[in-house]
């Protein structure tokens, strides 16, 4: 299911092996070893990643995931990682992949996957990147990125609304919400 329509970037559909996941792509004007450390680095992941995430960046590897007002302090597994193409980890319930391709030696497509723990987290979840992604599309663009959490509720409830317009599964409870 495309949600296009709805002003919103993400797409709803369920993995071939049945989990239901959402996916995120966007195409950033940097080389894949700069998007790199976007998603690895945590002085870079504190700028858009919903959580400070701390990474031993090994198969195995411990995350450490603080600083979200919404969520207490957890940890996460590294599941996958393939420097500067893939890193895949465990957070929460979820399995968050990222994928990086060189578009040219310029630019990377970056794609995001949330392999949902449940079908009914797609919506929140999926509200949830908009807002962390557009606080990545900022800085990639070199402009401030004030984070996810600098007053996005608003923006949050518009895109969580778009989801649940465009049919993606929804009522899981939101932390800070619910």
């Amino acid at each position: 299911m495309s949600a296009e329509p709805a002003g919103i970037s993400g797409t709803y559909r369920p993995l071939d092996d049945g989990r239901p996941a959402v996916r995120f792509t966007r195409v950033y004007a940097h080389p894949v070893d700069r998007v790199w450390h976007f998603v690895t680095d945590p002085g870079e992941l504190a700028q858009w990643f919903p959580s400070r995430a701390e990474i031993e960046l090994r198969p195995g590897g411990t995350i450490r995931f603080s600083g979200d007002p919404n969520m207490p302090e957890s940890t996460g597994r590294v599941l996958a990682v393939d420097p500067p193409r893939h890193l895949s980890f465990a957070w929460g319930g979820d399995e968050l992949r990222f994928d990086l391709e060189a578009v040219d030696d310029t630019s990377t497509r970056f794609t995001l996957t949330d392999v949902l723990s449940a079908e009914n987290t797609a919506a929140r979840n999926g509200a949830g990147w908009e807002v962390c992604l557009g606080a990545l599309d900022a800085k990639a663009r070199g402009e401030k990125a004030e984070g996810p959490h600098s007053g996005a509720s608003a923006a949050w409830k518009a895109f969580y609304e778009g989801y649940v317009e465009a049919g993606v599964p929804s009522g899981a409870p939101v932390p800070g919400l619910d």
